[in-house]
């Protein structure tokens, strides 16, 4: 049996960023892995945790759903927080042995020494801004994809050796004519493209 984390990133500013829409998105997330069989453990981070059973998680888990607004063009604090104490905690046990460099092997690179080789990992955001700003040289974001915009996280599981599928993200959040539905089942048809 497959084991499938669900990390909730979403940190809570009430009245502005309640975090329903990550709870929605999730709920989905866990019905989907639910129905393929697959064991589901999770995590939120805004719900306080512990860095010794959250390293448990990850060493049980084949694989690793991220859900995560952005908030100024990056995580939130709380969890950069969490990624900082997660995954430097799990050093030589979990997460990575070393930076992959050697003095006896000058061949060996930078970023190599990581320990999830394993195990896989989607990430999924939620965003105020339009999709139409990114892959678009003229955007906000100079031309970037949202891969390309978050590349901190990416570089992070990088480095652990563990393998990226393919990013989710929910666009436009606060608009008036915000549709739930149609990002629940984007989200569903993109879950089933990673996990088929």
């Amino acid at each position: 049996m497959k084991h499938v984390l669900l990390l909730n990133l979403h940190q809570k500013y009430e009245g502005f960023a309640n975090g329903n829409l990550t709870k929605d998105l999730l709920a989905e997330a866990k019905s989907f892995f639910l129905s393929k069989g697959y064991e589901v453990r999770e995590t939120a981070i805004d719900e306080g945790y512990d860095v010794a059973e959250e390293l448990e998680k990850f060493k049980w888990a084949d694989i690793f759903f991220v859900q995560s607004p952005v908030y100024w063009m990056g995580l939130p604090w709380l969890a950069k927080k969490y990624v900082d104490e997660i995954f430097s905690g799990g050093n030589n046990t979990v997460t990575y042995a070393n930076d992959g460099r050697s003095r006896e092997d000058a061949s060996k690179q930078y970023g190599s020494g990581g320990l999830m080789q394993t195990k896989k990992y989607m990430l999924s955001f939620t965003y105020n801004c339009p999709a139409s700003e990114f892959d678009n040289p003229n955007g906000f974001f100079e031309g970037m994809s949202v891969d390309q915009a978050n590349v901190a996280l990416h570089k992070t599981f990088q480095f652990c050796a563990a393998t990226p599928l393919e990013t989710y993200s929910v666009h436009d959040v606060y608009k008036s004519d915000f549709d739930i539905n149609e990002a629940l089942q984007k989200l569903r048809a993109a879950l089933s493209k990673n996990f088929a």
